[in-house]
């Protein structure tokens, strides 16, 4: 590695800690005011009928299970949620956390949702959503204690594949637990303090996605606009880079597999 080469990796070095040090400043100083704009309660779990397009996809579940079918034929192959974002590796290591995505931060994995079209189709209809993906836990996997990234969004989650013993597997935001059901949904402030298990035998895959809160006007600006900055930080981008990595893999290997049933 020359001087010059050095240098710019020295620059992008610095250029990492600044707009992790700051931008972390900057988003809560923004969330101490964000419950305070809402339009909706600020709120562990939220009620499923504050948010209208939500029946629209749980209508559809048995469509986006069936694409989900055929992604778990070769589940061993996902990527793992750290390989897609590396700092999860605070909250899991192994390879029980399989991920999906189709969206993330508004970067579109195209290749991905053509494998998806029926979910792609649903999920974009779907006002303000922002990070889309299918959410796989592995049985035994269990999720510690951690808080999201930005209140400035409110997660969503859409029961697909759920074990039979339900109770040994679910969600704890704050003090309250929730269990996930076939076709049925989940939203929730993934900035409160929450984690996840699925102690069965069985797999567990959710439909995961961002969608932005609501607020009043003119915050309601302002939080886009911070949302975006997130989708421009360099964690954000070091993921997309992976996310697309990873998608020409499955790619790959899906045309491998197509060739040698041809022969």
């Amino acid at each position: 590695m020359n001087w010059i080469q050095k240098f710019l990796a020295k620059l992008n070095r610095q250029h990492h800690q600044f707009v992790v040090k700051h931008g972390e400043t900057m988003l809560r100083a923004i969330e101490a005011h964000i419950a305070k704009q809402s339009l909706i309660e600020d709120a562990a779990f939220f009620e499923c009928d504050r948010f209208p397009w939500i029946p629209q996809i749980e209508v559809n579940w048995q469509i986006i299970r069936q694409e989900v079918d055929d992604l778990l034929k070769v589940v061993n192959f996902l990527p793992n949620f750290q390989d897609i974002s590396a700092d999860q590796y605070d909250i899991t290591s192994d390879d029980l956390w399989k991920t999906y995505f189709l969206y993330g931060y508004g970067f579109k994995a195209e290749k991905n949702c053509r494998r998806c079209p029926q979910t792609t189709r649903l999920i974009e209809q779907i006002p303000g959503m922002k990070t889309a993906f299918f959410s796989i836990l592995l049985p035994h996997k269990q999720i510690p204690e951690h808080r999201g990234p930005y209140k400035g969004v409110l997660r969503y989650h859409l029961g697909l594949k759920i074990p039979q013993s339900s109770h040994a597997c679910g969600l704890r935001v704050g003090g309250k637990t929730r269990y996930w059901q076939e076709g049925k949904s989940l939203i929730f402030d993934d900035t409160r303090p929450h984690e996840a298990w699925n102690l069965t035998d069985e797999i567990r895959v959710v439909l995961f996605v961002d969608v932005v809160r609501p607020l009043r006007f003119p915050f309601s600006c302002l939080n886009r606009m911070m949302i975006q900055a997130i989708a421009w930080s360099p964690y954000v981008q070091g993921s997309k880079r992976e996310a697309i990595q990873w998608e020409n893999r499955l790619e790959q290997m899906s045309l491998l597999a197509a060739e040698n049933c041809d022969r």
